[in-house]
């Protein structure tokens, strides 16, 4: 039963995360030109992990990630069985979430300003797929780094925590929604681009390539950087 309240609770906030964060996306645009939409867009994402970790932080950890899980998983701190409970959970919060999305804007016939549901693209790199595996992997590694730090035992962040999380997701979003619309998150990514189709899903494998490769990158980090610190 435990398991399947953490499950739940990962499936909520990934739900609540692509409503706010791609729904506000939709309602403003993303234009870095025009840049209102651009930090309201950067608030909402980060707004959305502040609000959550004092939410579902306590049940589930409040991943709503399967990059922050896989950091997890490979820093010891979640069994396999459980991560992979916590990614078909994310996915299916996700995809959850832009089909809200898409009977809200439907039915209430709202112009979604990023014309697919808020979903990730290579438009900012001009098509470069390696480009945006390149700025995936950056700014992932920058977030899932944070998160391991502020969460280990010996940060006494405390309640801060969440704050600080949420702070480093709106940054990122800030340098990365202008190149890639930042993923940073593989559930945020294929929800919306299920619905989005085109250029969205041939896209896809990026958003779930690069956040993951990251979070691998940044867990190995900081295993190698806090070993035996206390010497």
């Amino acid at each position: 039963m435990g398991s399947i309240k953490k499950y739940a609770a990962e499936f909520i906030g990934t739900a609540v995360l692509v409503i706010l964060g791609c729904g506000t996306a939709m309602l403003v645009g993303c234009d870095a030109v025009n840049g209102g939409g651009y930090i309201l867009t950067a608030l909402a994402f980060g707004l959305v992990i502040v609000g959550m970790a004092y939410c579902v932080g306590n049940i589930s950890g409040c991943h709503i990630n399967p990059a922050v899980s896989l950091g997890v998983l490979i820093s010891g701190g979640m069994s396999v069985t459980d991560f992979i409970g916590y990614v078909v959970a994310q996915c299916l919060g996700a995809i959850a979430g832009t089909g809200i999305l898409s009977l809200i804007f439907n039915l209430g016939g709202v112009a979604d300003q990023t014309g697919g549901y808020g979903s990730n693209g290579l438009a900012g790199v001009n098509g470069s797929a390696a480009a945006g595996l390149i700025v995936e992997i950056v700014l992932t590694f920058i977030f899932v780094l944070t998160i391991l730090g502020v969460t280990s035992k010996e940060a006494g962040h405390g309640s801060f925590g969440g704050l600080i999380i949420g702070l480093t997701l709106t940054l990122v979003h800030i340098f990365g929604i202008g190149l890639t619309g930042t993923s940073v998150n593989p559930a945020r990514s294929i929800g919306p681009a299920i619905f989005a189709g085109g250029s969205a899903l041939s896209s896809l494998w990026v958003f779930i390539v690069g956040p993951l490769a990251g979070a691998a990158l940044a867990a190995v980090c900081y295993k190698v950087l806090s070993s035996g610190k206390s010497e």
